[in-house]
Parts: C-alpha cells; sequence; structure tokens
C-alpha cells in the first residue's frame, strides 16, 4: 500500500516542486525587470535634471551676455529660463526624494520659474528690465552656476562608483537613515548650500505667490474665549444660556484662532464659527442643518444672502457670481465703494434653496483684504474707448468699474466687461488708465448676479 501511494506522491511532490521553482524563478525575473525599469527611469530624471540646470546657468549667461536695452533677446531668454526651470522642477519630482529634504532647492527653482515667467510676458517696450531685476540674474547666474557644479560632482560620483537610485529610496524608507550614501549626501549639501543664499527681492509679483497669510499680521489686541462666546451668540442670534463651546486652534503657531459651536434649542442643529485670535474677527461660519429640496429660485436667493450680509454687519456688498448645486446656492459678494466693485474684498455665501436661509459663508479674503475706503482714480480711459480694445466677435453683455489684483500683486481700476465669444462666456478686465488686458475669465457655469 505505502509502495502504492508513494509512487503517486512522489511524482505529483516532484511537480509541484517544479512547479514552484518556476513560478518564483517568473516572479524574481518580473520583479527585477520592474526594478530596472525603476533604475532607469531614476537615472534619467536625474542626468537630465543635471543636464538642464546645467543649460539654465548658460541660458542666465547669454540674457546678461547681451546688451541692456536688448528687449527681444531678454524676453527670448527669460521664457528660455521658466521653461528650463519648469524641466528640472519636473525631474526632481520624478527622484525618490519625498524623505529626503530638498525643498529650500525646490522652492528656490520655483522663484526662478516665476520671476522670469513674470517678467516674459510683460510688455518690455513699457515695462523694461530694471536694474534691480538684472542684478538679481546676475545673482541666479552664480548661483545656479553653483547648483550645476554640486549635481555635476553627484553625477560623476553616480557614473564612475555605479551608484544605483535604487539603494537611496531603500535607504531613505528604513529607520536608520545614519548610513552613509554618497547620493542623499550630494543632495543635501546642494539644499544647505541654496538655503544659505540670502533672499533676493523677487518683486510684488512673485512674492504674493510665497506670502504667507497670517492673522498675527492682522489689528486687534487679542480677545479672550469668554469674548468670543459672546460674539458666537449675537451672530447666531442665539440666546444667551445657550450651549457654546470655544476651542484654541494653533496655539503659538501663525495661525491662532478660536472654533466656536453653538447648539441649537433641539440640540440637534450645529452652529460653528471661526474667528481670529486678534480682533476676534469672523472668518466663518457654518449651519449644519439638513437643507431640504429647492423652493426658493436663484435670484431670490441673491436678496436674501445680501440681507443677512447687511445684518451681519457686512454692508455695501454686491452680488457678482451666483451657481446653483442641487439645493445650495453659492454665491459670492464683493464690497462697493461708490460705483466700483472691490474684488480683493470677497466673501461666499451658502445658502439652502429650501428657505432662501444662508447656511454658510466664508470671509477669509474679507478680513484680509478689507479697507475703511481705498483711494480709487477717475478712469483716464472713457468706457467707449475701453470698449474699441475689445475682440471685435466679443458679444458685450454688461460692463462696470472692478478694482482688481493683477498678475503684479498691484491693485489697478479697471472696466470689467461680460460678455461671450466663440461659445463660451468671458468676463475681460482692461485697465481703465491705458487699456491693457489685466485679466480674462471664462463662465464655466451659469451666474444668476453677473449685472446687478
Amino acid at each position: 500500500m505505502y509502495k502504492r501511494l508513494s509512487a503517486v506522491m512522489f511524482p505529483l511532490t516532484a511537480l509541484l516542486l517544479l512547479g514552484a521553482l518556476v513560478w518564483g524563478y517568473q516572479e524574481n525575473q518580473e520583479k527585477n525587470s520592474i526594478l530596472l525599469k525603476a533604475e532607469n527611469q531614476y537615472q534619467r530624471a536625474f542626468h537630465d535634471l543635471s543636464y538642464h540646470v546645467e543649460r539654465l546657468h548658460g541660458e542666465l549667461g547669454n540674457t546678461l551676455a547681451v546688451n541692456s536695452a536688448s528687449s527681444g533677446t531678454h524676453r527670448k531668454g527669460l521664457v528660455n529660463v521658466w521653461r528650463l526651470t519648469s524641466e528640472a522642477q519636473n525631474e526632481i519630482n520624478q527622484l525618490p526624494l519625498t524623505l529626503l529634504p530638498f525643498s529650500k532647492t525646490e522652492e528656490f527653482l520655483s522663484k526662478i520659474s516665476n520671476f522670469s515667467y513674470k517678467a516674459a510676458v510683460r510688455d518690455f517696450t513699457k515695462k523694461p528690465l530694471t536694474d534691480g531685476e538684472l542684478q538679481n540674474l546676475k545673482t541666479l547666474y552664480t548661483n545656479s552656476g553653483e547648483i550645476s557644479k554640486n549635481l555635476q560632482d553627484v553625477q560623476n560620483k553616480v557614473i564612475s562608483n555605479r551608484l544605483r537610485w535604487m539603494d537611496v529610496e531603500t535607504a531613505l524608507a528604513t529607520e536608520n537613515k545614519s548610513e552613509d550614501n554618497t547620493i542623499i549626501d550630494g543632495f543635501k549639501t546642494v539644499d544647505k548650500r541654496v538655503g544659505e543664499y540670502p533672499e533676493l527681492d523677487w518683486g510684488p509679483s512673485v512674492a504674493s505667490i510665497y506670502e504667507k497669510r497670517s492673522v498675527k499680521k492682522l489689528g486687534g489686541a487679542p480677545v479672550t474665549p469668554e469674548q468670543i462666546r459672546s460674539k458666537a451668540i449675537k451672530f447666531a442670534d442665539a440666546g444667551s444660556n445657550a450651549k457654546v463651546d470655544v476651542r484654541e486652534n494653533g496655539k503659538g503657531t501663525e495661525w491662532e484662532s478660536y472654533t466656536a459651536t453653538v447648539t441649537g434649542s433641539n440640540q440637534k442643529q450645529l452652529i460653528s464659527m471661526d474667528f481670529t485670535k486678534n480682533g476676534g474677527l469672523l472668518i466663518s461660519y457654518h449651519n449644519n442643518r439638513e437643507v431640504g429640496p429647492a423652493k426658493v429660485s436663484m435670484k431670490e436667493a441673491v436678496i436674501r444672502a445680501e440681507q443677512f450680509l447687511n445684518k451681519k454687519g457686512f454692508p455695501h456688498m454686491t452680488a457678482v457670481s451666483a451657481d446653483q448645486y442641487d439645493n445650495m446656492g453659492n454665491l459670492t459678494y464683493v464690497t462697493k465703494q461708490g460705483d466700483v466693485l472691490i474684488y480683493p474684498e470677497k466673501i461666499t455665501v451658502r445658502v439652502g434653496l429650501d428657505t432662501g436661509e444662508a447656511t454658510g459663508f466664508e470671509a477669509s479674503d474679507y478680513v484680509n483684504q478689507h479697507k475703511d475706503k481705498r483711494e480709487i482714480p477717475k478712469p483716464k480711459l472713457s468706457l467707449a474707448e475701453a470698449r474699441k480694445l475689445l475682440n471685435k466677435d466679443f458679444k458685450e453683455s454688461y460692463n462696470r468699474l472692478a478694482w482688481i489684483k493683477n498678475d503684479d500683486s498691484t491693485e489697478v481700476l479697471t472696466y470689467e466687461f461680460g460678455g461671450a465669444i466663440n461659445g463660451s462666456k468671458y468676463r475681460i478686465y482692461l485697465n481703465a488708465e491705458d487699456g491693457t488686458e489685466e485679466s480674462v475669465e471664462q463662465i464655466r457655469t451659469s451666474s444668476g448676479a453677473q449685472k446687478k
């Protein structure tokens, strides 16, 4: 019996063992193929990064080599600088550097990219490169040369020592990061040196991109939780005996604030509000009630939301857009000074279309940008003169004066024209002084409040 059993089991076991060996070999081959492909991708991205940073250094040199009045060459050079920095940023993102501090170099390249783009797209006949911008280019030329040299040193070591990027990924993923790794050490050295570069004056258009909003920059003395409790009760129209929980957020950081939660009389309806710690200014409001089927029109919602803002201490607000999503209306309001809309002072209101009651709003832009009064000049261009600068195929539906922030983060007076062209709706903002196209926005949804 045992002989017969072994006669059957032995071939079967041998077959299974052989199958396991074949399967294991195939799995190992597939794994090695994947690792080889990943390694090749890492190596390509790294060598391309070194090449593009070297090209960046050369392109900055070419831009500086010509006469300071050569606006055409400057524009071409800056476009190439923007393209090369974008390529370098893309290649950094392809490398396994997630756990490796390389943020200073990435931010440095990002600032070069934004600086060169902002300068290249403007009209050099009206705004040529300033002495400060030319000095920036000289500094960037020197710095990019040093970064290029450091990356080439790492590249030479990678090639001569046949170093693998997969080892970098493994070293970064392990808990023990004290092991010596030439690539990791090289990138740390680059990032450390970049962090030691003095900060340049990039100009307002670039600086605004990296500007950190902080509630500490707002005026007003710090308020207490008890003061926030009183403000929350008043804003929520709750009784003095209402239950209010006040929580402090971001203590010791740039974002110190309070969150107040008011419980309704039914113990279910919750209203939450966020206040700045300095001055106790309301940033956001959210009524957590259940919204039923829509019964109120968007036109009525616009009126009800404006009444809500007036009642809550936000007067002189005008609706500039209104969009419906199922049973909710999302409305955008801006301050109106005289006949000019102040776009930096924006508040977004959410309305439940079952009753028309405002269920929430967000006012961080208004809180950070609000001024009691702005000095707004009179338009130098007439409406008729500005209208002549529009595309002849643009079908105008409305126009109004608007105070906006342009790409240089400078506040300017514009003519806002709403209309349609090529089957889509747009808002076009023309500078009221010289007719420059400051901004073009496509309106992607129907807007019930484009024209007031």
